[in-house]
């Protein structure tokens, strides 16, 4: 009898060990992502890295965004997409890439008008600060969201 309750005592034990270091872990959620979505929104940042870094072409970066960030929301590298969409915002509100705006067509007026880019580019910017913590884009979101909080000053 007496070595019955030592056993029972004994595994009462090790069970609440066991759940306290179950406890301790830090646990991430999986996110079930779509293969078929996650391989194309993976082509379109392929892309808009082509588009942003030789190409300089930022309203073709924000096309590509806008339409892989409405199709997949979810994408596993949204940090990046939004790192190249937030700065492509940035430049073309400060005029620059080979890509112009025309502010006389009626379509480049509403979407690129300078004050609306950036406020895209904080908008974009900030969402990697906020959900992407660990990103290696923050510290650059962050830094650009500096400049566009100055320029907002001026």
């Amino acid at each position: 009898m007496k070595k019955a309750i030592l056993l029972f005592v004994f595994f009462i034990t090790i069970l609440a060990f066991s759940a306290n270091v179950n406890a301790q872990r830090n646990i991430e959620q999986k996110v079930d992502r779509d293969p078929i979505l996650e391989a194309d929104a993976k082509h379109n940042l392929e892309v808009v890295q082509q588009y942003f870094k030789l190409k300089k072409a930022y309203k073709a970066v924000l096309d590509r965004f806008e339409e892989t960030f409405a199709a997949y929301p979810d994408f596993s590298k949204m940090d990046e997409f939004l790192y190249y969409a937030g700065m492509s915002s940035y430049y073309l509100s400060e005029n620059k890439g080979k890509q112009k705006i025309d502010l006389k067509n009626e379509k480049d007026k509403e979407k690129f008008a300078p004050e609306k880019l950036r406020e895209n580019a904080v908008a974009y910017l900030s969402m990697i600060v906020e959900k992407y913590p660990q990103s290696a884009y923050k510290d650059d979101a962050q830094k650009t969201l500096k400049l566009l909080q100055d320029v907002g000053k001026k």
